[in-house]
């Protein structure tokens, strides 16, 4: 697994999340198209394992209409539906029902501070926090950053955002930094 020598953080247990790991997590992201992409996929996450949204990515892409908020704003009981017969995606009502939930609640964001990107990024002032852990068990499960765009999250409507899915977020976001410090992708995301 650990190709070419390369330290890799200890979560990355197959090449999905090889991949993953060494080109999206923890890279800075200030798209908002691909910052919907995450929010909508860390919810569907909550109480999964990363590896089986990972897996199924593709299936979300193409069954939410590439990730595009605005369309999926306008999705009826039909699309729940439709989605909930859809085995290449969670099929969870709650989590469906969220997605286009949150993405009215983005689009909102978006109108209100002119991009998500900085409307969510002003919860770590703008910059990736950079953490210096040894170890992935040194890692917590929430932050008060992430607490606090939680708490501001679901005072604007959105769902599934919990402390630990809205860290979750900001690690494959770039937010933070929680590559271990003994992973070689540490120092390539300062």
């Amino acid at each position: 697994m650990q190709k070419y020598n390369k330290k890799r953080c200890n979560w990355v247990t197959n090449d999905l999340l090889e991949v993953y790991h060494d080109t999206e997590w923890g890279v800075p992201l200030h798209n908002d198209k691909k910052l919907f992409e995450f929010l909508l996929l860390d919810g569907a996450q909550a109480g999964l394992s990363w590896s089986i949204i990972l897996k199924k990515r593709d299936a979300y892409k193409k069954a939410f209409d590439q990730f595009n908020p605005k369309k999926i704003s306008t999705y009826s009981k039909r699309d729940v539906s439709r989605l909930l017969k859809n085995d290449g995606i969670v099929r969870n009502r709650k989590k469906i029902e969220s997605a286009i939930n949150n993405a009215k609640c983005f689009l909102k964001v978006k109108s209100e501070f002119g991009t998500f990107d900085k409307y969510i990024w002003s919860f770590v002032n703008d910059k990736t926090i950079t953490n210096k852990y040894r170890s992935w068990d040194d890692i917590p499960a929430f932050t008060e950053e992430s607490k606090n765009m939680s708490l501001d999250l679901k005072k604007r409507g959105f769902t599934f955002v919990g402390p630990t899915v809205c860290y979750a977020f900001m690690q494959s976001a770039g937010m933070v930094n929680d590559h271990i410090i003994s992973c070689f992708r540490y120092k390539e995301t300062i």
